[in-house]
C-alpha cells in the first residue's frame, strides 16, 4: 500500500509539473500542502498536493507577500469567490477544461495580502482539486490571522447550496452560473456572526427521501448516508466514483458549536411522501449527528420555500422530534422557522429562494443564534 501511494503521489506531481512547465508558469509556485495555507470545509487530503472536495462553502485561505497572486486548480472544476484584503469579492471561473491557473490579483502594492477563497457550487460530480498558488517571484506565504472561534455546520439542500440564487427566472432550471454559496443564507449568516461556517449539502436531498424518488426512501443517497463521507456521491457503492467520496469522514477535525439542519423540502415534494418515514429520518439524522457532535447546539431549520400542507407537515413533525429529543434528555435540540417566500423579494431559478430571500433569511437565522449562542 505504501508503494502505490508513493506511485500515485508522483504521478500526480509529474502531472502537476507538466501542467506548470507547458502553461509555462513564472514566479513562485506554492504547494497546496504549505502550512501556511488554511482550509475549513469536508476536504480530503489523501493526496496532500491535490486537496479533494465537492461541497459548497470550502474555503482556502492565506496571507502572501509581493504584488500579485494567481491560484492553481483542476480545470473544469467549477466557480469559487475570492476575495483580496477587503476588496469586493468576485467569481472565479474554472468551468474551462483547458484552464487551470485564473489571476487573482495583480498591481497590488508591496507588502503582505491576504486571499480568501470560497468553493460556490455544488461540484458533486466536477470532483474539484486545489493544486496551489502562484506569487512573485522569490516571495512567500506567511502567517494568516487565525480563523474564527465560533464553529457553525449546515446540514441541508438545494436552499442551504444556494441553487439558482443569481438567477431571476423562476421558469428557468439549474444552471451552475447562477448558484453562488457566497450568498446563500448559511454563508451570510456566518459572517453576520463573525464564525467559521462547514457545509453538508446538496441540491435533491432530503432526511429520508430526496426529490422525486420513492416514497419509501432513498437508503442509498439520503443525508443520513451521506453524512458519513467527507464528499457526496450519487451512489457509494458506484466503483467510477472518485476514492475520496468512499472516505469516511474524520469528526475530530471539526466539532461545531452550532449544527443547523434544514431538510425536508425534497422529502415532501411530488406528492409522494410519507410522513412517517420522514419522521424517522429526521430523527436517524439526529441521532447521528449527536453522536458525531456531542456538546453542539443542533437546530432544525423549516422553510422558506414550503408552503400549505407540507409546510404545517415539516413544522408539526419537527416540532415532534425536537419535543422527543428534549424530553428524552437532549436539551440542546432546538426549533427555528424561517418566514416563507411568498414572491415579494423575486424568485431564484425554479423557484428557488432569490439573494434579497438569502438576505432575509440571514438576518432573521443571525438574529436568532446570537440570542441563542450569546453572541453579541
Amino acid at each position: 500500500m505504501k508503494k502505490f501511494h508513493f506511485i500515485a503521489v508522483l504521478i500526480c506531481c509529474c502531472q502537476l509539473a507538466v501542467a506548470r512547465e507547458t502553461l509555462p508558469i513564472k514566479g513562485t509556485i506554492v504547494s497546496p500542502s504549505d502550512k501556511h495555507i488554511q482550509y475549513t470545509g469536508r476536504i480530503s487530503f489523501t493526496n496532500p498536493e491535490r486537496p479533494a472536495f465537492n461541497y459548497p462553502g470550502t474555503q482556502i485561505i492565506a496571507a502572501f507577500e509581493g504584488t500579485s497572486l494567481r491560484m492553481i486548480a483542476k480545470p473544469g472544476s467549477g466557480y469559487y469567490m475570492a476575495q483580496i484584503d477587503q476588496a469586493e469579492p468576485f467569481k472565479v471561473s474554472l468551468m474551462d477544461k483547458r484552464d487551470s491557473v485564473v489571476t487573482l490579483a495583480t498591481a497590488l502594492p508591496e507588502g503582505r495580502h491576504m486571499v480568501r477563497l470560497m468553493y460556490v457550487i455544488e461540484g458533486y460530480e466536477m470532483y474539484p482539486e486545489f493544486w496551489g498558488f502562484v506569487l512573485d517571484k522569490g516571495k512567500t506565504l506567511v502567517e494568516a490571522p487565525a480563523l474564527p472561534s465560533r464553529k457553525l455546520e449546515f446540514i441541508g439542500n438545494s436552499i442551504t447550496c444556494g441553487y439558482g440564487n443569481e438567477g431571476t427566472k423562476p421558469n428557468e432550471g439549474f444552471d451552475y452560473a447562477t448558484e453562488n454559496h457566497y450568498y446563500s443564507y448559511a454563508s451570510m449568516t456566518a459572517r453576520s456572526l463573525n464564525a467559521q461556517h462547514w457545509v453538508v449539502a446538496r441540491s435533491g436531498i432530503g432526511a429520508y427521501r430526496n426529490y422525486g424518488e420513492a416514497k419509501t426512501g432513498s437508503p442509498r443517497s439520503c443525508m443520513p448516508v451521506q453524512y458519513e463521507y467527507t464528499g457526496y456521491a450519487w451512489d457509494l457503492k458506484l466503483r467510477e466514483e472518485p476514492t475520496f467520496l468512499r472516505e469516511k469522514w474524520d469528526f475530530n477535525r471539526y466539532q461545531p458549536d452550532v449544527v443547523c439542519i434544514n431538510l425536508g423540502t425534497n422529502d415532501l415534494s411530488t406528492n409522494n411522501y410519507d410522513v412517517k418515514l420522514l419522521k424517522q429520518g429526521y430523527q436517524r439524522l439526529l441521532k447521528l449527528v449527536r453522536d458525531h457532535n456531542p456538546k453542539a447546539k443542533i437546530v432544525f431549520l423549516c422553510g422558506s420555500m414550503l408552503g400549505g400542507k407540507e409546510l404545517e407537515i415539516a413544522k408539526k413533525t419537527l416540532d415532534e422530534v425536537t419535543a422527543e429529543a428534549n424530553k428524552a434528555g437532549d436539551k440542546e435540540v432546538y426549533r427555528f422557522n424561517f418566514t416563507p417566500q411568498n414572491g415579494d423579494l423575486g424568485y431564484g431559478n425554479d423557484y428557488h429562494p432569490s439573494l434579497w430571500q438569502h438576505e432575509k433569511m440571514a438576518a432573521e437565522l443571525a438574529a436568532y443564534l446570537r440570542a441563542l449562542m450569546h453572541w453579541f
